[in-house]
């Protein structure tokens, strides 16, 4: 049964024990070294022996796998401190209301869905945290608690809403309009949403986590901010935790793992993880061949964590006490999960046959056991006292984040409606028998017809259920999840006494990169503002010519800086500090983001507002880490996205992997994502002060995109007059009158408008010069923001649509700016075609619209090559315009 060849994966071979006597006389002397002088002195003894087998080269190292037992012995677990008979009751009536939710919506409407089994194997993890150790914000006065941090494992969320239906947060009718958030409100109710969205449920969710992966990671990096604010003396986050339930097939996503070095390398013992290892994925076990319980003890041991393994529940206590050969323990050690799986969904006597039943040792063990007995053992995370143990020994350990490992059954108390079943991940209806085993296993206070009838329970106001339940939220300083919102607003210094260089550039050469990290350096010195910036990079400061900025403000180190610096001696020298204000955050656009997220969304999470600058290669942005960008903007974040080096034709001798063509359009797609792509330095000035003021001032839930190119060219004045069509999308740029031509083409005295955004507008000004020549008038639109073009002439056409005839729709602005110029319109990017593609409905009826773009994939070569190979450079656009004249 317990599948040896995968075990002996598990393990490393056994070495033969040539002398058993020598070998015993060894394991009295260490005994009795721990029984005289302590567990301390034992330790420095086994470091002392593993150093010597280094020296002497023996090819031996200790096995980072403890046994398959609780790390919290019996003998050091606390005393719990709550009434154990009112939290099971409070826990189990919960458990019914989560499942009711979800069977009713089902039951109503078939295509809702919904998860039962994950929140059934997580309740009890749920609810210990929620009774003993999730704080929640007091205030944000001195000396007032500002909150736990808690990210909630998604399939979960069912719980988290029937647990707030006890605490009268949320209401029957709430509950019954679970995944129906756009029918709620003809009800009076409110649409729970499918997972933690703090978009949906702005009062209610702190974290998005639905998307797998991303809550780990983010986790991480929201402790490590709040050393950050610490280190910076902006806010005292020492008295809190960072708590985080994911599950443990979340694990194999590359992002649950990528950063668990960091939180060691930090020493970040402000963050716990719970994983619930119920052993299974969607579709089947996790690790079904191999533990994943081992695994991952030996993975987060190995990246340097505090690892608590909680296993087995209390009732084993007692067998492993009387299981004197260590028969027990090895058999356990032998059971991989798939088998493991199978004894979660058989009953007590296929267990006692087929577990216990494998050697007369385990069958003594169980003698005297009924079957009903063998069937109630509890895994470790359905154990309120283990639980508690394992959380405070969690929370009270020091210079590491620690992880709990948490052994529990998907689909815990389902019986054989899901518990342990392949199947039991989309298990959303139940028949009336099987709520009437759940209703017997939970001993619910319910009648059958209220159980089949899927029944919400509430127990009485007055109850010692709802009492117990309120008083020690209380004592944690109220309800969780909560989101709050309010934060102190930041005055943003005049435009002029940072980027009037730029506003005036009169011809300088620049790029708008360097531009951009002279405004952030003078923002930085603003005595209000300065200190509330966090510049963020993934490893490409020298690249963007930040470095100036390294002896400025610093790179944050939580360990200051241990070492001269090589180039100690140069002006640009690197400096690391402990209130260092740069986050450099080496060769992860994964983990840059996550920082980003962390400061975007500090005004919420900690009610201190923060002003991020993320800047890195654009192409490395929205395709690359677009989930994460996606969450940020669902957890209503707040701050820049620098995507420097942009566009396919600016970063000439990069190729293929590095152009970016498309993160416009990605970015068009996010709501609440401001995204521009500015050609010239006076352009993003106004850009980069307007959010600012809309963010830190005006506290709106936006973030901006700016796209900045690498490429020296003249930088002009921005025109008078400008700043309010650079915000709305486009402006004229200028006119080009006709020349008289002796060789008049058959289009001379025609005119044209040319529009053209980032690096591609000095092309289409360009172009604009050589038809001029030839005698065309030209009108140019520089195009700072095509989404927020087409954005607002949909604005428009739904005005238009609307019922209320008093209902003015307006004009696009697009529409007005070209009402003005005549002739056909050509435009050009540096973004692939379907960019400009997306206000063609907004171009004045009857003219001809022609767009040019970089779809493809990119090149390696010099810009004036690049360009001409997609069609966007002056000569392309000049021969597109005259095309266009001659069609009419």
């Amino acid at each position: 049964m317990n599948a040896p060849t995968p075990h002996t994966l598990l393990q490393p071979p056994a070495l033969a024990d040539t002398d058993p006597l020598e070998t015993a006389e060894w394991r009295d002397a260490f005994t009795a070294l721990v029984a005289t002088e302590g567990p301390e002195r034992a330790r420095h003894i086994l470091q002392e022996m593993v150093q010597l087998a280094r020296a002497q080269r023996i090819g031996w190292q200790p096995d980072l796998n403890t046994p398959y037992v609780n790390t919290v012995a019996v003998q050091d677990q606390p005393v719990f401190p709550g009434d154990l008979a009112v939290e099971e009751r409070v826990a189990s009536i919960v458990r019914w209301n989560a499942l009711a939710m979800v069977v009713r919506a089902n039951q109503a409407y078939g295509e809702l869905g919904g998860h039962i089994a994950s929140y059934a194997s997580a309740a009890d993890l749920f609810e210990s945290g929620f009774n003993h150790f999730f704080r929640a914000r007091e205030g944000l006065g001195e000396g007032q608690h500002r909150g736990d941090l808690v990210f909630f494992q998604p399939h979960s969320a069912p719980g988290v809403y029937a647990r707030a239906y006890l605490e009268g947060r949320l209401g029957e009718q709430d509950l019954m309009h679970y995944r129906q958030e756009l029918t709620a409100p003809a009800a009076g109710a409110q649409g729970l949403c499918s997972y933690p969205h703090p978009w949906l449920m702005p009062d209610f969710w702190q974290f998005p986590t639905g998307s797998m992966g991303i809550g780990p990671i983010s986790s991480i990096y929201h402790a490590r901010f709040m050393r950050y604010l610490t280190h910076r003396n902006l806010l005292d986050c020492t008295n809190r935790k960072v708590w985080g339930v994911f599950g443990d097939g979340e694990m194999d996503e590359p992002e649950s793992m990528s950063a668990l070095t960091l939180a060691a390398r930090e020493g970040l013992d402000n963050l716990v993880w719970v994983v619930n290892c119920n052993l299974q994925r969607l579709d089947g076990p996790v690790r079904g061949n191999g533990r994943i319980i081992d695994e991952l003890e030996r993975l987060f041991a190995g990246a340097g964590w505090n690892v608590v393994k909680l296993v087995w529940g209390s009732d084993w206590d007692g067998l492993f006490a009387r299981d004197l050969t260590g028969a027990l323990v090895r058999t356990l050690q032998g059971t991989v999960d798939g088998q493991m799986q199978t004894f979660a969904a058989k009953d007590g006597r296929f267990n006692r046959d087929n577990f216990f039943g494998q050697s007369p040792e385990l069958a003594a063990l169980a003698q005297g056991m009924t079957d009903e007995q063998i069937d109630r053992l509890k895994r470790g995370g359905h154990d309120l006292v283990k639980i508690h143990a394992a959380y405070a020994a969690a929370a009270a350990h020091q210079g590491q984040p620690t992880v709990i490992l948490a052994h529990t059954k998907k689909g815990y108390g389902m019986g054989t409606a899901g518990q342990g079943k392949m199947t039991t991940h989309s298990q959303k209806k139940l028949d009336d028998s099987d709520l009437i085993e759940f209703r017997n296993r939970f001993n619910l206070p319910l009648t059958d017809e209220q159980a089949t009838s899927l029944a919400f329970f509430k127990p009485a106001e007055d109850s010692a259920e709802m009492q117990y339940l309120r008083r020690h939220r209380q004592q944690l300083g109220g309800y969780l999840p909560r989101r709050e919102t309010v934060c102190d607003t930041l005055p943003v210094p005049p435009i002029a006494s940072y980027a009037q260089f730029a506003l005036q550039a009169d011809g300088k050469e620049m790029s708008t990169t360097m531009a951009f990290v002279r405004m952030l350096g003078t923002l930085l010195k603003d005595a209000t503002l300065g200190p509330r910036i966090v510049p963020i990079v993934a490893d490409e400061a020298r690249t963007f010519g930040m470095a100036n900025l390294f002896k400025q403000v610093g790179i944050y180190s939580s360990v200051g800086q241990r070492y001269a610096p090589e180039d100690i001696g140069s002006v640009l020298s690197y400096r690391e500090a402990l209130d260092g204000q740069i986050l450099e955050e080496g060769i992860s656009e994964a983990g840059a983001i996550a920082s980003w997220t962390a400061a975007a969304t500090s005004y919420s999470v900690h009610g201190l507002a923060m002003l991020p600058f993320y800047i890195y290669y654009s192409m490395f942005g929205f395709q690359r880490v677009g989930d994460a960008i996606w969450a940020a903007a669902d957890q209503r974040a707040r701050g820049f996205l620098l995507g420097a080096t942009s566009g396919r034709t600016t970063l000439g001798g990069e190729g293929l992997q590095h152009q970016d063509g498309t993160s416009h359009l990605v970015a068009a797609t996010i709501p609440n994502c401001k995204a521009y792509d500015p050609a010239y330095a006076g352009e993003m000035a106004v850009i980069i002060d307007a959010g600012m003021r809309e963010m830190v001032t005006e506290q709106r839930d936006v973030f901006y995109y700016v796209t900045l190119m690498n490429e020296n060219y003249a930088q002009p004045d921005l025109p008078a007059g400008a700043a309010e069509g650079v915000l709305r999308g486009c402006y004229v740029f200028n006119s080009y009158q006709a020349l008289n031509n002796k060789d008049l083409s058959p289009v001379s005295s025609k005119k044209v408008t040319l529009m053209g955004s980032g690096a591609i507008l000095t092309e289409v000004v360009k172009a604009a010069a050589l038809l001029a020549a030839e005698g065309i008038g030209v009108t140019v639109l520089s195009v700072t923001s095509w989404s927020e073009l087409a954005r607002d002439g949909v604005a428009c056409e739904q005005r238009a649509l609307a019922s209320e005839e008093e209902v003015e729709p307006g004009t696009p602005w697009l529409a007005a700016q070209l009402a003005a110029t005549s002739g056909p319109v050509v435009a050009a990017t540096d973004y692939v075609r379907a960019v400009p593609e997306t206000v063609r409905a907004f171009i004045p009826a009857g003219r001809r619209y022609v767009t040019l773009g970089t779809d493809g994939f990119g090149r390696s070569d010099t810009r004036a090559a690049l360009r001409q190979f997609f069609g966007v450079d002056a000569a392309s656009v000049a021969h597109a315009a005259r095309k266009a004249l001659l069609a009419g």
